[in-house]
This record gives C-alpha cells, sequence and structure tokens, in this order.
C-alpha cells in the first residue's frame, strides 16, 4: 500500500528477532535499569520518558508515547544552543500525576569561547497525560546577572511502530506512512495501517515557533537577568485524522488529571505506619495501582504492567483485584465484570478459545489485528478461568454483594463448564493445557516462559502439561462456587461443587506428593509423570487450600530453607534444581506478586513467621529500588550485608501485582478477613514484622460501613484496637 505521499517506514531494528530465538521473547540489548525510565499512563496511553523527559528510543529502548500499543512518539529531543541540558533532578509526583524534570545548560561554546557557563540556565520540565494526550510545559530562567540569548530546539519523530516492533519483533511489511503536514504552530503525523486503520500525531506548540519543520521546532528566547518564559507543547494520539481542536490548556487539564486521581484511590482504605520508609514504599505502590487503572463499562480495571503489558490482561488483573480486595473491592467488580463480558462463547483455535474461557489478553495495534501476533483477543492461558471463579467467590466473601454475584452467575457456570468439558482434555480428574496451534503460547501457566516446567534432570516437559497450582485452583474455584451458589439458594448445586472439589483435592496429594523432595511435584506433562521439581508453584496449593494441613510445614520448611529463600524473597526454582539460574525470568529469579500469595498461603495454614519473614525481605528490597517500587521480579542471588538485590534488566516497573504486593502482605501478617453477615472484621493470629511496630488503617469499609483501626506490636503479640466507627461493625481478634 503506496501511494506518492508515502514516505518509507524505517528499516528492522538490528536486535529484531530471528531464527531459534524462543516464542515471543523480548530481546534485550540493553537494561532498562541504565536509564531508569520514568513513566506515565492515563486509559489506554501510556508513555516512557528518560530522566531529562527525552524520548530517545534506539535498540533496547522502550521509550515513546504509546497508545493502543503503537509508539505515537518515538523520539523527542530537547536542546540548547544545541547542547543537551544536563540533569538537577527527575521526579515522578507521589501521585504519579506527572514528571517533573529540572534542567540546567552546560558551558555553551561558540567557535571555540564560552559564552554561558553552565547552572546559569534553569528548565523545568512537567508532563502528564491526560485523554489520549500528552502535554508539555517548559518553564526556563535566566539566573544570570546578563541577559541572554538562547535557542531552544525540539527534535521530534513518530515510527507508529507497534508495540511488539519496538519488543523486536520483525513484520514482512507495512502500510503507509504519510508526508508530515507542518503548519504554523503543530505538524500532523498520519500513518495508515495494513489494518486499514489511520493512526495519527498532532505535536501543537505555543507561542507558535520560530521555525517549524517535520523534526524540529525552534524558539529564540531573549532573557533578561533574572526572566522567565513558557513554551507549552502537546502530543495528541488517535486512530483517526482529527479535526482541529481547541487547544486544552495546560493547567486546567493538569488539575482534571489529579482529581480523577484523587477521586478513584479515595476509594480505597488508607495505611499509615511507623515507618516512614514503608509508607513512602505503600504510597508508591498505591499511587502505581491507580496510575495502571483505566476505566471500563464495568468499573475501574488494572492493566499489567508498563512497557509491555499496558493492556487488559485477564490472569494479572484477577490477581491484582485480589491482592486488592481488602482495601478496594471495586476493583475486583470491574476486573469481574470486564472478563464476563468478554468471556468466550465459541471455539477458535486460532486464539486458543473455547466456550467458558476467561480471557488473558488484548491488543488492539495493527499485529494484532492482522493476525501477526495472537493476541487480538487471546485465551491462551490456563488459569484464568478458575482465578475469575475464585475471584467472584472472594468477592462476595468479603462484600456480601449478592446482586453483582447474581448477574455473574450464569457467567460462573459456563467458566466451571469450560473446566470440566476443556480444561480436563483426558478426564483423568485434572486441568492441563496446550495450545491449539503454533502460533500459541506455549507454556499457559503464569510462568509461561519456554524453559519454565520442566523434569529433575532439566529436560522440557511435553505437554499437555497439568501445573500443581492449577489444580489448586480449580479445587478453590469449586469450593467459591459451591459457597456462591448456597447463597443463590441452589442447595443441589453446591453439594455436588463440595463433592468434586473434595475429590479433586484426595487424587491431588496421591498423584502430586513427592514424599522424597518434601513437597509438590511441579507439575504432571503429558504421560503423566511427574516433574520432581521443588519450585514456588507450591506455595499457591497452599494459598488455594487445597494442600493438606498435615503436610504444609513441609512445603513451608522447604520454601523458607537457604536454597529457595534468597533472604530477599522465595526463588522461583531453588538454586539445587537443574535449570536454576538467577538471572532468567522464571527458573531462579524472585517475583514479589509470586511470594505474596504464597504468604497468603502461610497465613492460611497458621505460619505466621515465615510470613513476616517473607515481608521483611521484600521490604528491605524495595528500600533500594528506584522510588521504593518493587518490580515485576529481580534476580535470585542471596542476599548480602551491605548490597541490595541484583536487579533483572528488562523488568517491568510498575507492574500491577507487584505494586499490590506490600498491600496482599500486610493482609497476609494480621490474618485480616471479613464477615458481612455478621457485620465482622477478623484478625487471626496477627503479627508485624520486626520493622513495624504499628498500623493505622482508615476507611475500612464493610457494607454501608466504615472503620478505622490501630494496630499495635507489644513484644510478639499484636493488638487491634478500633478508633472510628460509622454503622454496624465489630473487630475479632484471634491470637
Amino acid at each position: 500500500m503506496q501511494d506518492g505521499n508515502a514516505l518509507p517506514l524505517s528499516s528492522p531494528r538490528p536486535d529484531a528477532v530471528g531464527v531459534g530465538i524462543p516464542q515471543f521473547y523480548i530481546p534485550a540489548t540493553a537494561s532498562f535499569q541504565e536509564r531508569r525510565p520514568r513513566t506515565l499512563k492515563h486509559g489506554d496511553t501510556f508513555a516512557v520518558f528518560d530522566h531529562n523527559g527525552d524520548i530517545l528510543s534506539g535498540p533496547g529502548s522502550p521509550e515513546g508515547l504509546f497508545h493502543t500499543d503503537t509508539r505515537h512518539l518515538s523520539h523527542l529531543d530537547l536542546r540548547v544552543n544545541g547542547a543537551r541540558p544536563m540533569l538537577l533532578s527527575s521526579t515522578l509526583r507521589e501521585d504519579n500525576a506527572g514528571l517533573t524534570c529540572d534542567l540546567t545548560n552546560p558551558d555553551l561554546f561558540e567557535g571555540g569561547r564560552l559564552v554561558i557557563e553552565r547552572d546559569l540556565i534553569h528548565i523545568r520540565r512537567s508532563k502528564f497525560l491526560w485523554n489520549g494526550r500528552c502535554h508539555e510545559r517548559l518553564a526556563v530562567r535566566n539566573f544570570s546577572t546578563e541577559p541572554r540569548r538562547l535557542r531552544l530546539e525540539l527534535h521530534f519523530a513518530a515510527d507508529f511502530a507497534d508495540l511488539f516492533e519496538v519488543r523486536g519483533a520483525t513484520r514482512p511489511c507495512y502500510g503507509q506512512r504519510h508526508a508530515p503536514d507542518v503548519g504554523a504552530d503543530q505538524v500532523l503525523f498520519a500513518y495508515t495501517g495494513l489494518d486499514g486503520r489511520r493512526r495519527t500525531t498532532r505535536l501543537r506548540f505555543d507561542p507558535v515557533p520560530k521555525a517549524l519543520s517535520a523534526d524540529t521546532a525552534i524558539f529564540d528566547l531573549d532573557l533578561a537577568p533574572r526572566a522567565r518564559c513558557v513554551l507549552c507543547l502537546d502530543a495528541g494520539c488517535t486512530d483517526e485524522v482529527p479535526d482541529r481542536p481547541a487547544r486544552p490548556s495546560f493547567m486546567l487539564s493538569i488539575r482534571a488529571a489529579r482529581r480523577a486521581l484523587r477521586q478513584s484511590s479515595s476509594r480505597a482504605a488508607a495505611v499509615a505506619t511507623s515507618n516512614e520508609i514503608f509508607d513512602e514504599a505503600l504510597r508508591r505502590s498505591v499511587a502505581d495501582l491507580y496510575m495502571l487503572m483505566t476505566d471500563k463499562d464495568g468499573g475501574p480495571y488494572p492493566y499489567a504492567g508498563i512497557p509491555w503489558f499496558s493492556t487488559a490482561f485477564g490472569r494479572d488483573a484477577i490477581i491484582t483485584a485480589y491482592q486488592m480486595l481488602w482495601m478496594d473491592p471495586a476493583v475486583a467488580r470491574g476486573v469481574l465484570c470486564y472478563l464476563a463480558e468478554n468471556q468466550a462463547t465459541d471455539e477458535d483455535a486460532s486464539a486458543d478459545a473455547e466456550p467458558g474461557k476467561i480471557l488473558h489478553e488484548v491488543r488492539a495495534g495493527e499485529m494484532a489485528e492482522l493476525g501477526e501476533v495472537p493476541f487480538r483477543r487471546y485465551y491462551g492461558s490456563v488459569d484464568s478461568t478458575p482465578l475469575f471463579v475464585m475471584l467472584a467467590a472472594a468477592y462476595l466473601e468479603r462484600t456480601g454483594d449478592l446482586d453483582t454475584i447474581r448477574r455473574l452467575w450464569p457467567h460462573v457456570e459456563a467458566a466451571l463448564g469450560w473446566i470440566d468439558r476443556y480444561g480436563d482434555r483426558d478426564g483423568d480428574g485434572f486441568v492441563e493445557y496446550g495450545r491449539r496451534t503454533e502460533g500459541g503460547l506455549a507454556n499457559q501457566g503464569w510462568k509461561d516462559s519456554h524453559d519454565s516446567v520442566f523434569h529433575a534432570d532439566g529436560r522440557l516437559a511435553d505437554g499437555p502439561i497439568a501445573l500443581c497450582e492449577v489444580q489448586g485452583y480449580v479445587y478453590a474455584a469449586k469450593t467459591g462456587a459451591a459457597a456462591m451458589a448456597r447463597r443463590l439458594g441452589l442447595a443441589a448445586v453446591a453439594a455436588r461443587l463440595d463433592g468434586e472439589a473434595g475429590r479433586l483435592r484426595s487424587r491431588f496429594e496421591e498423584v502430586y506428593w513427592c514424599e522424597e523432595l518434601g513437597t509438590y511435584a511441579l507439575a504432571l506433562d503429558g504421560r503423566k509423570r511427574p516433574c520432581r521439581v521443588r519450585s514456588s508453584n507450591a506455595g499457591l496449593t497452599l494459598f488455594t487450600g487445597i494442600a493438606a494441613p498435615e503436610r504444609a510445614s513441609q512445603v513451608v520448611g522447604q520454601l523458607m530453607d537457604t536454597t529457595s529463600f534468597s533472604g530477599w524473597g522465595i526463588r522461583t526454582v531453588p538454586n539445587t534444581e537443574a535449570r536454576y539460574n538467577p538471572m532468567s525470568y522464571h527458573n531462579g529469579s524472585v517475583w514479589p506478586h509470586d511470594n505474596a500469595l504464597i504468604a497468603l498461603g502461610f497465613s492460611r495454614y497458621g505460619h505466621q513467621g515465615a510470613v513476616t519473614r517473607i515481608f521483611d525481605g521484600l521490604f528491605a528490597a524495595s528500600t533500594h529500588m528506584d522510588l521504593r517500587r518493587l518490580p515485576e521480579l529481580f534476580c535470585g542471588f542471596p542476599r548480602r550485608r551491605g548490597t541490595g538485590p541484583t536487579l533483572y534488566p528488562v523488568a517491568c516497573a510498575p507492574q500491577a501485582w507487584a505494586a499490590a504486593t506490600p498491600l496482599s502482605l500486610l493482609q497476609a501478617s494480621l490474618g485480616l478477613s471479613f464477615d458481612p453477615a455478621g457485620r465482622r472484621i477478623h484478625f487471626e493470629r496477627p503479627r508485624l514484622p520486626g520493622f513495624l511496630s504499628e498500623v493505622t488503617l482508615r476507611g475500612v469499609t464493610l457494607g454501608g460501613a466504615r472503620i478505622d483501626l490501630l494496630i499495635r506490636r507489644h513484644g510478639d503479640e499484636v493488638v487491634v484496637s478500633p478508633l472510628n466507627r460509622h454503622g454496624e461493625v465489630s473487630v475479632v481478634t484471634v491470637s
């Protein structure tokens, strides 16, 4: 598709995925940690900048302004008299509503002569996203005692690369990239994809630049001593050529953005503690979670993470909502409603879709629309469907909202039907996965890298594969569905589901328990041979409650010994296993969300001491992280005195389920649960880690009531005291 005005797109990136590279691999030619990028998000738009606020995309770089899985701005570079400004500081607002970069001039020369000494010109760049648009304000001030003439140049480009191209995928052909339309104060970039969609980026400048071309805006500034001037620009992203709307005011837009964030997070209970550093980490976690929220018709939905996963994922959103359930149940309702609306109703092998199955991932980019990647609406996860039922049951247990469950019940029944008919392919009572086409994901549990399921000698397991934690999810789904059915007056259905869950639990113990390992097998392969590998997956059997109580202590002991517990957290596999690599994605790394769910499992079985050890390790890790932000994962090297954890080079940050980890660790430590029918909040065997002596929870809701709680540690004991109470709610503590 070429025409006379079309310009050729850039050639494939030199680090593009080639022959022999694992499926959907994300190449790493540079570490995110080297650049420590700054990220912003609103709705379906996100941006990744460097510390200066620039976009300097290139091989291995995730930088850019992205909208619905397309990079709408691939370059934005500020220069002062031809030189890159020097960084003073780069700060995200505590609520993630904006990025502020303070810059100054380097020594500036003309013809070998120093004309402006360094540190005389201050530039403050303020950026935020709102309604598909990136707003920027440049405030420039002359702190010299003399008047100064400056030339500010902004260099820019829009490549309209699909997100999967940015990740490293190659494409056989492209659509049309049209010649830029340059006006007095704006530049319009446009691209018509092979999917027929026209995507545009409109850059607008205020005041009118001295000169404006297809890739550069030039401003000449004459600044008296102490004088200041302000420049504004915005980049609007659309999927069609927009009209020329009135320029949105920077100040009005930023006030609206901040107000929206405050309103969304105001639903949540607030936490304050005796540890200021932990409070910083908590505030960043909560801010990240609400930045990652995208409003859907059914309510808020947390996108998985930036940069590679800023879209609706099933598994990630369900787990994030579960972790947040105690503090903001509205997130769970939003997730359940969206996933119910997008539940599969037909078989589609190319999408791994089957009736009743819950979504894995949605993508809106050109490659997904064309089927170059299978993720336009993709269902290739084995655990999203039972997790959906689990979350529905947990939501009812937390809120007592039977009306919502009644509306969701047909979707719950469809999900249970998928588990029995399609999930259990061979009728052996266990749910297994296997992709329907070669284009689908090979591994469909949460550890979905190509080498994450293996035998003790390191051989990769052949499918279909039945993961141990998935059997736990099915068990919890059926017991949870039984509880919902009883509340709906469906006694016979509840009895049948309870019976099925009991039989699954007995069969699971017989087949998965490995006495010689003291834990559950990682999985069964396609020939029903156990993968006799110690792994963090076994910890999730405690989270779901399928593990036999008499074996819980052995599982806990295995996960907390020095081969598995690095000191920062539990590794995905211990250092004794054949494929252990502390720098791998899934075979020896530490994932915060994995630890959080395991900690909830430890708490379920009464192992609060192990919970607080995990809590202590992950909090200590967060103190070494940029912005106190727990990333998607970090390396599994052992903790050493006086050093921080080793970072994983391309970990997403923020990542929703990592951001929610401190919240679920707090719940696990306190043994916090809810009884809506009895209007009671329960604390079972509450403990606090050593770095906390006091926690205050404000605005915890139950039904229409709200309560504030003070939790104090006295030696090994924890005392919970109500502060303010509005409505009928009581507190029960069991030591």
